[in-house]
């Protein structure tokens, strides 16, 4: 496990454990496992922002809509994550949206609940401030390559951030299941999908990468690199 991807998970912690064993089921009536399909909002922005979910299965996607009506994603999250956790520091109501993916399970606890967990449980405490911690540092880096950098150079290092947050090496090959659609990445970098797609093809032509509706594979990740220092 990198150090970038542990600011979201913590080794050896059973984060699943504690947010859904039977014993705070039993203990907590208002505690609910719930499935959403795809397509479907978990929540949306000035709803009262009263519980924290645990990603158990699927994907989320938390993003705004900017003038326009234009999408905006925040970020997108994979099973083992945590949303909805600035209801904990003071949030009233929702700023954004939680948009289900693909069908997805979540663990829902009230703000109390969560307090609870907190006040007994330590590991739930640092958890949590990696988890909000990272995401700030990750929302100021992107602000940072937002003024400082162009579009190619962003949907390139958004490639190599992937490859470091999900990839699973094989052999001198990194692979990314679950690959996002060019629309997403441009959502994502501040960009449009035929930027996206346009920078994609030619590291493809370059034969530094290939991809599908479902993985990304990056044949040289030092070669990809590169193309960001060029």
């Amino acid at each position: 496990m990198s150090d970038q991807e542990s600011l979201w998970y913590l080794e050896n912690m059973d984060i699943s454990g504690l947010f859904c064993s039977q014993r705070m089921a039993a203990a907590h009536n208002s505690q609910l496992h719930k499935q959403f399909k795809k397509g479907e909002y978990i929540y949306l922005p000035d709803e009262l922002a009263d519980k924290i979910y645990f990603l158990i299965r699927g994907r989320v996607k938390i993003g705004n809509h900017g003038d326009g009506g234009r999408e905006i994603t925040k970020v997108i999250l994979n099973s083992g994550e945590v949303f909805g956790e600035l209801s904990l520091i003071g949030q009233m109501e929702r700023r954004d949206f939680a948009y289900a993916m693909e069908d997805t399970a979540c663990c829902i606890l009230t703000v109390e609940e969560m307090k609870s967990l907190m006040r007994h449980h330590s590991d739930i405490n640092l958890f949590l401030m990696k988890v909000m911690g990272s995401r700030v540092l990750q929302m100021e880096k992107r602000l940072e390559s937002l003024v400082f950098k162009d579009s190619r150079t962003r949907i390139i290092e958004y490639l190599l951030e992937l490859a470091e947050r999900r990839g699973q090496r094989v052999g001198y090959e990194v692979v990314v299941r679950k690959f996002i659609t060019h629309q997403e990445i441009a959502n994502i970098t501040a960009t449009s999908r035929q930027t996206v797609t346009t920078v994609l093809n030619n590291l493809r032509n370059k034969n530094l990468l290939t991809f599908d509706r479902r993985r990304l594979l990056i044949r040289d990740l030092e070669k990809l690199q590169l193309e960001v220092e060029e």
